[in-house]
């Protein structure tokens, strides 16, 4: 349940990022925790109110005005904050529709009543259950809706880290690799990745040309062994 791939009515391809469920907990917990906030606040002010003899009339007035923005809650910054709560927005989690665009407030409205069944009255087991039976991470709000809960955190791919596995008995060819840095070699190998992703020669042309004179060495091997070397080479002196 890490990602999904879904088409666009242009026929773009674009992947989705679920969140996990450890994500959604806490994005719950937030929102509960400024929920709970809110009501003892609330009743803290109510105290003061009522020790000023108001008559029960007045007192469920005052219920009503402090019970409806909580129980709107999620359905209100739904709407009005781009799929996003407090809690979702702190752990950067938000509602989308499958096809990547933004819900109405049909949708939200869906999601919003449908936490009766998923939350409140299951204590959340509902939607545990059907979010980890969910390709798309969905719990039965979702599916009703035709939305999920992504998360816009970046995804860091192996092939964007520096650290490349050195063999125990490996041999560097390239001493002058010292000559860099971190950031010069996750550049570089940013671009070698890249580049042969989409087979672009020349650009692993241009790269082992630029590597060769900032080192001042002439290498034997073919630009993308010697580009490949360099890399292998950086991680072995600095993992020493």
């Amino acid at each position: 349940m890490d990602n999904f791939q879904i088409e666009t009515a242009q026929n773009v391809s674009i992947y989705q990022n679920v969140a996990g469920i450890g994500e959604r907990l806490l994005a719950y917990l937030i929102d509960a925790l400024i929920l709970f906030s809110y009501w003892i606040l609330s009743l803290f002010l109510l105290g003061a109110f009522a020790s000023d003899g108001t008559n029960d009339r007045d007192i469920w007035v005052f219920f009503l005005v402090i019970g409806l923005p909580s129980f709107l809650y999620h359905l209100f910054f739904e709407t009005f904050w781009n799929g996003k709560t407090p809690g979702k927005s702190a752990m950067k989690l938000r509602v989308v529709k499958l096809d990547g665009s933004k819900p109405g407030f049909g949708s939200y409205f869906v999601r919003w009543i449908m936490r009766i069944i998923d939350i409140s009255l299951t204590s959340g087991g509902v939607a545990v259950v059907s979010i980890l039976m969910s390709d798309k991470g969905q719990r039965l709000g979702d599916m009703a809706a035709g939305t999920t809960l992504i998360s816009e955190k970046k995804r860091v791919r192996l092939v964007d880290t520096l650290l490349v596995k050195i063999p125990e008995n490996y041999v560097p060819v390239y001493p002058q690799v010292t000559v860099f840095n971190d950031q010069d070699v996750q550049k570089i190998k940013t671009l070698f990745s890249d580049a042969k992703r989409h087979s672009n020669h020349n650009v692993i042309v241009k790269l082992a040309e630029r590597l060769q004179l900032k080192m001042g060495v002439t290498p034997e091997e073919t630009n993308i062994k010697f580009v490949e070397q360099v890399i292998s080479d950086y991680n072995y002196y600095t993992q020493q």
